[in-house]
């Protein structure tokens, strides 16, 4: 579990974001005040991650971090599938045990996250919740929603559910593309598998109604259920899991828990596109995030894919990273260059009329950047903001050498980096002897502006100073002392 600082503002907006139920904006107020409680959809590690998947996790991690930022406790659960028909394919195709399959990428998975900077919370493994998953099963059948069929495979009754296709607005039968024999044995053709009878040559565990394996939808369900609990705030994957996966996860869960809604919010990621085409295996177009990487590194890979909305799609091409690299390397810039004025000038004994325009410039930007993220974690428009500060940096606070103003574009740039995470950061440390003249001059800043009544800014300061443990102290006539609490 993950935990930053609160960012304090007193005209912060509350965070809304797309519910694909329902496809509508709604405010975003987790179950539990304070917490949120995200499961994102993992990899089936059958084959090396591609750059879908890396679109999906930094979108989720992104959010994360915004959350994080704004002062929630966030617990992100993303599972690994270890076992699944393409895993066992792939094993027969090369000879060799299914497990091999699993270890060599997982491996490859967990070194894209960790080049991306995507850090999940708990990561749990199918093949390690087996009994959690059979006993999930047994709960179904014995509610009345699952049934066993003659070959020792156990399905959903999808009829015995009354609101299933509600998430995705489908509900097509002929969606399930699978051979006569499983058809007979079903019920109803779009029942769904939750566990898998064995077949010679698979693996398999035992389970009271005959050995076989999980089926797909049934893991998500019991690894979310098992670290988030019978409802939590945010399940996220990319839009073409909606249907059938999401709509089976979200039958079976709200059948076996009796409680609605499963999940408060379900949010999903654009497709990614390679060259204008949608990326997938039937065009032969997947890029490989390794291949990708040595050609343009992580951190520009992550500064691309946030920026577009995670909604959107996005296009994968020379010029759209090229255009990454560029925006990445103004920024990097921008911090370096900004943090050196700020280590090598004396702070000023006053703020003149010019600096007090830029810093309100600076504010105007702060509170632009929250706006975006709040607005459905919107990263193009929060991105597009930061790309506007460096500017201002670089035309106003560098080249006339504006303390305070370089302050708060500073905090800017960390709360910008605390989301995207592609600057390397240094934490301005000044020195002992100083902290106590700059607190002094932040205080002096302050009751300028308030004699000048620009008290928008005013309060931003102390807020400011009181989440670092500075508490301000006003008395009547104008003066103000201040004292160290923490």
């Amino acid at each position: 579990m993950f935990k930053a600082p609160i960012v304090e503002w007193p005209d912060l907006p509350e965070i809304k974001v797309r519910n694909t139920f329902g496809n509508r904006i709604e405010v975003f107020k987790p179950l539990k005040p304070g917490i949120v409680r995200m499961y994102t959809c993992g990899p089936t590690v059958y084959d090396y991650s591609h750059l879908g998947h890396a679109r999906t996790y930094v979108a989720f991690d992104a959010i994360k971090r915004y959350l994080v930022l704004r002062g929630y406790n966030v617990i992100h659960v993303q599972n690994i599938t270890d076992i699944d028909d393409k895993i066992i394919n792939k094993a027969n195709e090369q000879g060799v045990d299914w497990r091999e399959i699993v270890d060599t990428y997982m491996k490859d998975y967990l070194e894209m996250l960790k080049k991306l900077r995507i850090k999940i919370d708990i990561h749990p493994r199918v093949t390690e919740h087996i009994n959690d998953i059979i006993e999930f099963i047994q709960g179904l059948i014995e509610k009345g929603y699952a049934y066993v069929a003659p070959s020792g495979s156990v399905y959903f009754d999808v009829e015995k559910y009354d609101d299933y296709g509600a998430l995705s607005g489908r509900f097509s039968p002929e969606e399930w593309r699978q051979e006569e024999d499983v058809l007979r044995e079903k019920k109803h053709p779009y029942d769904f598998a939750l566990w898998k009878a064995w077949k010679p040559g698979e693996p398999y565990w035992e389970a009271p109604w005959g050995k076989g394996r999980p089926g797909w939808h049934i893991e998500c369900s019991v690894m979310s259920s098992k670290y988030l609990g019978p409802q939590f705030d945010i399940h996220g994957g990319g839009q073409d899991l909606i249907f059938p996966h999401h709509e089976n996860e979200r039958a079976q869960s709200e059948a076996y828990f009796g409680k609605k809604p499963w999940v408060k919010y379900w949010l999903h990621t654009g497709y990614l596109m390679i060259s204008g085409e949608k990326m997938s295996k039937s065009l032969g177009n997947i890029v490989v995030f390794r291949e990708a990487e040595k050609k343009w590194g992580a951190k520009t890979l992550r500064m691309w894919l946030l920026s577009a909305h995670y909604r959107a799609q996005i296009d994968y091409n020379d010029d759209a990273l090229t255009q990454a690299q560029t925006n990445l390397k103004r920024i990097e810039s921008a911090y370096k260059s900004l943090l050196h004025m700020l280590e090598a000038i004396t702070p000023p004994g006053s703020l003149s009329e010019k600096e007090t325009s830029v810093l309100q410039e600076v504010l105007r930007l702060y509170k632009e950047f929250h706006e975006y993220m709040s607005d459905d974690f919107n990263t193009a428009g929060a991105l597009a903001s930061i790309l506007q500060l460096v500017r201002v940096i670089n035309r106003d606070i560098l080249t006339n050498e504006y303390f305070t103003a370089g302050i708060m574009a500073y905090k800017l740039l960390r709360e910008f980096n605390a989301v995207f995470d592609v600057i390397e950061e240094k934490p301005l440390m000044p020195a002992e002897e100083e902290v106590n003249r700059l607190i002094e001059l932040i205080v002096k800043v302050r009751s300028e502006l308030r004699a000048r009544k620009e008290y928008d800014l005013a309060d931003w300061i102390r807020a400011e100073l009181s989440r670092l443990g500075i508490k301000l102290l006003d008395y009547p006539g104008g003066k103000t002392v201040w004292r160290i609490e923490k």
